[in-house]
């Protein structure tokens, strides 16, 4: 911002006989004054010499200048927008799909696991609400987009697998590897998002990166990672049932 000197104003009320008293320290630091000294009533500056009788913020000296047009005129752009660069938008874009994608192979999944001949109820609530939660993702990305003056693009949607049994690790083991692998990857596509947000020096972009999303991926994968060593000690038998009924016994504890 531009801080300028106002023109002269007397520092000595018409009633009162007694001179203001100098800018305090903190407020000279923090409005890169020079210093100052008082001189028979008045506040000189150290340099110069010259009256200091206030410093006052003159925001529409500021608007003049041609590059801080901040409201636009034009009916197709944002008038929210502000210090948001087109890398951003796009990258925010991006991370959509990548919500959006985790969500779709988290549904087949839940999918799988609810059929009559596999009835693993637990498994399929767990996916299920995986797949919610990624949606969420998605929905917050877009909620933000919007909110920074950017418009959402919604990419395509790869089609994921549809079956999910492995003749060595069983189903049970192998979607939740698959799923560790899903956390992990989305993790790395957060992390991009965030360097874009950093070489943008968007600092706000920056802060909702790491608020609504970092903290909460890094448990996502520590849970996810603990069920994948669960499932490879129980193997494929009659263990897996029991595991898919600690999944209900934890979704009923934390309703």
């Amino acid at each position: 911002m531009l801080l300028k000197a106002s023109h002269p104003l007397p520092l000595l009320s018409p009633t009162s006989s007694e001179a203001s008293p100098p800018p305090p320290a903190s407020l000279r630091l923090a409005l890169s004054l020079p210093k100052v000294q008082t001189r028979r009533g008045r506040v000189v500056a150290a340099s110069g010499g010259h009256v200091i009788t206030g410093v006052v913020f003159e925001p529409f000296e500021e608007l003049k200048h041609s590059e801080l047009c901040l409201v636009p005129t034009a009916p197709d752009q944002s008038l929210a927008r502000q210090k948001y660069a087109d890398d951003s938008e796009a990258a925010i874009n991006l991370q959509i799909n990548v919500e959006y994608n985790a969500s779709y192979v988290y549904h087949a999944m839940f999918a799988y696991f609810d059929r009559d001949n596999v009835a693993l109820k637990g498994l399929a609530k767990f996916f299920k609400e995986s797949s919610e939660e990624e949606r969420g993702h998605a929905q917050k990305l877009m909620e933000y987009q919007n909110k920074r003056g950017g418009k959402v693009k919604l990419l395509p949607i790869i089609s994921p697998l549809t079956e999910f049994d492995h003749p060595e690790k069983g189903d049970a083991l192998h979607a939740m590897e698959l799923a560790l692998s899903i956390e992990k990857l989305t993790n790395e596509k957060l992390l991009s998002l965030h360097k874009v947000a950093q070489k943008c020096n968007d600092a706000q972009m920056s802060d909702f990166i790491e608020t609504e999303f970092l903290g909460e991926q890094v448990e996502a994968i520590k849970k996810i990672a603990e069920y994948v060593a669960q499932l490879r000690r129980v193997g494929k038998g009659h263990g897996v049932w029991h595991f898919d009924q600690m999944l209900l016994d934890e979704g009923a504890a934390a309703a």
